[in-house]
């Protein structure tokens, strides 16, 4: 991870600079599956990190009220200037400590079958990987699916 980055838990008052760049670091419109929900009720299982200019990365993670074994990791973030560096890595450690000091056993997430980035980074990860999974997320909206022991 690169020097100079600190994470912390993230605050509800986080959302405004998370969505703030949502788009802008994604290159598209992506901003409305980031509602203000996840910052307001799952913000002490979420991370933020911060360097000197301010927003760095973040990750949006829920332990199950549902399942008391598993945990899911919703949406995660880092600015282009430091994509590459182990920042997405060390947030995703980071979470599963906290997800497991919980008794957590699995951390899930899902992306789109277009994002090959992020099916290669899971696949990296030590996630398995499943689908595409055709309707996942209603009529013609498939999704890919990832699950990791931890």
């Amino acid at each position: 991870m690169s020097e100079g980055v600190r994470v912390r838990a993230a605050e509800p008052g986080d959302y405004e600079s998370i969505v703030g760049v949502v788009d802008d670091w994604w290159g598209r419109s992506i901003s409305s599956i980031l509602p203000r929900l996840f910052l307001d009720h799952f913000h002490r299982t979420s991370l933020v990190a911060e360097d000197d200019e301010g927003l760095a990365g973040f990750l949006i993670g829920i332990l199950s009220p549902s399942k008391p074994d598993a945990a899911y990791i919703h949406f995660v973030g880092v600015a282009p200037r430091l994509r590459g560096t182990g920042l997405a890595r060390s947030l995703y450690h980071r979470f599963f400590e906290l997800a497991a000091a919980d008794g957590r056993k699995t951390v899930k997430a899902i992306t789109s079958p277009q994002n090959h980035g992020s099916i290669a980074f899971h696949t990296a990860m030590g996630f398995t990987v499943t689908g595409p999974v055709a309707d996942y997320d209603g009529p013609t909206v498939d999704r890919t699916v990832f699950e990791r022991r931890i």
